[in-house]
């Protein structure tokens, strides 16, 4: 296993969660204040699962997001 290439995929594919997941949230806590669905001073339970089944990971990581 070359490290360098593990390192630079591992960082890849955690800017590209990372971009996606906050573009994703944001839309849809707008469309929701916008909808009446939220308020806006909200605290936000989220969740994500990642997997990468072939080296046995499967992990829930849990937060919050505080909208105020």
């Amino acid at each position: 296993m070359n490290e360098d290439t593990f390192n630079i995929q591992i960082r890849k594919f955690l800017k590209k969660v990372g971009i996606t997941s906050q573009r994703e949230i944001e839309r849809a806590v707008r469309d929701a204040v916008e909808g009446g669905k939220l308020k806006g001073n909200e605290k936000l339970k989220a969740t994500v699962v990642l997997k990468v089944p072939q080296a046995g990971i499967n992990v829930e990581i849990d937060d919050t997001i505080a909208l105020e």
